[in-house]
């Protein structure tokens, strides 16, 4: 995809996508990365950080957090979409966010994202993508995410 100005709205919509582009890079979803995530956060549920137990849970091992995966996601789509000449990007929130399949320790994830639309706002322009993370080699999605992201001039 070529580069679009983050204030010109009328390129950016004429840049949305119907399909997702290509994956990005993967990266391994550590148990390490799964016990600081849970240390960090103070959510040390069982299916998450013992191994031991989870190997007889639903999974038959421990399982990333949601958010753990939804938090890789930044890293993991850097550069597919290259909106250029802002001073700031600030995270907007979400329309939408599902955690359909788990991501087991030790897994490999990759994502990939398509362009929605931007529109214009007073403090910049809003920008709604879809971004599909993956476990390398799944059909289905363990993360689906309509990510609204804010660049500002």
């Amino acid at each position: 995809m070529k580069e679009l100005q983050f204030d010109n709205i009328d390129a950016i919509n004429a840049a949305a996508m119907d399909d997702y582009g290509a994956f990005g890079s993967a990266i391994e979803v550590t148990q390490e990365m799964i016990d600081t995530f849970a240390d960090v956060t103070r959510d040390h549920q069982w299916i998450h950080i013992d191994q031991k137990r989870a190997a007889q849970g639903p999974f038959g091992t421990t399982i990333a957090h949601g958010f753990l995966s939804l938090s890789l996601l930044p890293h993991l789509v850097a550069g597919q979409l290259p909106v250029t000449g802002h001073k700031n990007v600030v995270n907007y929130g979400a329309d939408s966010l599902r955690f359909i399949l788990p991501v087991p320790a030790g897994s490999r994830v990759h994502a990939k994202s398509k362009l929605l639309n931007a529109v214009a706002k007073d403090s910049g322009t809003l920008v709604k993508s879809s971004v599909a993370l993956h476990i390398v080699g799944a059909d289905k999605p363990s993360v689906l995410y309509r990510m609204l992201t804010l660049y500002q001039g």
